[in-house]
């Protein structure tokens, strides 16, 4: 039996790919084996948000050859679509394929051997349907992610993706319907939606949106938990969030991607909203939904970021105390239009800036955990750690940990909490 193994960077939407792919190798007669073993096969699934990104790719690359020189090393994912010839380039690569057609993985590198080349890499903007790759296996795991969209035309100015996935194709809702019965026959009890712009889901069917996936979902039956990955914040129009705040399935937390507190910074980077108009999205799911955690991410350092632009942007996170945020410092992409803006900020000032957000961050967490300190939740519970410990989430996306003689891994059990600590609470099982 032939052994594959793969390597993921990047986003949940490379994950879900990847658990595909190795679906078709395992129908093919393939034995999965961790990326650090011997492989007659390696699989490098690539992001290329950074170029730091890039780099990573590149090492793994190079890494997987030295297991095993007589192997075959397929490169996929963002970062083939937009440099394929730099990647086939490189000496160790023999297969090179983009966003697309990865479910012919299995045919096309065993159409080849050791000394062969070949790139399959296409335009992805002339690309039109969604590619299916849907998983039927038990994937032990708790949480089911599950890719609904493809494909983004929001093109913010520091943003390499929508040239690497090309417009928006949405998946068919009878094809999601089906997948999601598949998992919760599997024992599945939360369904994460995910995609490059999940906003955008059923802007080019027509006739569906990203509403009528949630109710399509909400009606299964084992799905007991529903849960949107980050989301553009103008998705939640007022109708929106009355109408899902009735779906008792729907998870109460939202990661509203913000990326800026301040309105200048925010049309440089093209962002298609302004502050004011968030802080009303913050206030009506706080005030429409109960015990909501909203997270989001934003980064610093953007070219042009003056002092007060930042101070504009921890003012405003200090007045809407979201409850965690992920802060990243800007790096430049080549191909973006940010790269070759003016006024790039000094590397130790975007580190300065960082820190400050992340101490707020950690600040609001801790404040935002301590409001459900004495009181009972459910939690699914996800792994099983050292010492009769269980680690688990909340529906609002609080991480807890409780000690159990029972098994209750993949089980969601009410949890009295009664202890914070760095990043999570401890409980006692009710």
């Amino acid at each position: 039996m032939n052994k594959v193994a793969f390597y993921t960077l990047g986003c949940k939407v490379n994950q879900y790919e990847t658990e595909a792919m190795t679906e078709l190798f395992k129908k093919a007669s393939y034995e999965v084996v961790d990326h650090e073993e011997y492989a007659d096969i390696y699989v490098i699934n690539t992001c290329t948000v950074t170029n730091m990104s890039d780099r990573k790719s590149r090492q793994f690359i190079r890494r997987s050859k030295k297991i095993n020189p007589n192997s075959i090393i397929a490169v996929v994912g963002c970062y083939s679509q937009v440099a394929p010839e730099e990647i086939l380039d490189i000496e160790e690569v023999n297969v090179v394929m983009g966003t697309n057609d990865r479910n012919k993985i299995v045919e096309i590198i065993e159409g080849i051997n050791e000394q062969d080349k070949i790139s399959t890499v296409d335009d992805i903007m002339k690309v039109r349907e969604f590619e299916e790759m849907q998983i039927k296996e038990v994937r032990g795991k708790t949480r089911a992610f599950l890719k609904i969209q493809e494909g983004c035309d929001r093109f913010c100015s520091y943003c390499i993706i929508p040239y690497a996935r090309g417009p928006v194709r949405s998946r068919l809702l009878d094809n999601i319907a089906s997948e999601v019965k598949d998992l919760a026959s599997n024992g599945f009890k939360e369904i994460v939606l995910t995609g490059i712009h999940v906003a955008s889901y059923g802007k080019d069917l027509g006739d569906v949106n990203i509403l009528d996936v949630l109710k399509e979902i909400h009606k299964i039956d084992g799905i007991e938990r529903i849960r949107l990955s980050s989301v553009e914040p103008l998705m939640m129009t007022d109708e929106f969030i009355d109408e899902i705040s009735s779906m008792e399935k729907i998870c109460p937390h939202f990661h509203l991607s913000l990326q800026s507190g301040c309105d200048e910074t925010l049309k440089r980077m093209n962002r298609k909203y302004n502050t004011e108009q968030y802080r009303n999205i913050v206030k009506n799911l706080r005030k429409k939904i109960k015990n909501v955690a909203i997270t989001t991410d934003v980064i610093v350092g953007f070219p042009g970021e003056t002092e007060d632009e930042f101070e504009t942007t921890y003012k405003f996170l200090k007045e809407i105390q979201l409850s965690q945020m992920h802060v990243f410092k800007y790096s430049p992409r080549k191909g973006t239009p940010a790269a070759t803006m003016k006024d790039q900020i000094d590397p130790k000032i975007k580190q300065i800036r960082s820190e400050k957000l992340m101490s707020l961050s950690n600040e609001n967490n801790k404040k935002f955990m301590d409001e459900f300190l004495n009181s009972t939740v459910s939690v699914l519970f996800e792994a099983k750690l050292e010492n009769g410990f269980y680690e688990g989430l909340t529906s609002n996306y609080i991480r807890v940990l409780a000690k159990s003689d029972d098994h209750i891994e993949g089980k969601i059990v009410n949890v009295n909490l009664n202890n914070t600590k760095d990043g999570f609470i401890e409980g006692i099982l009710a």
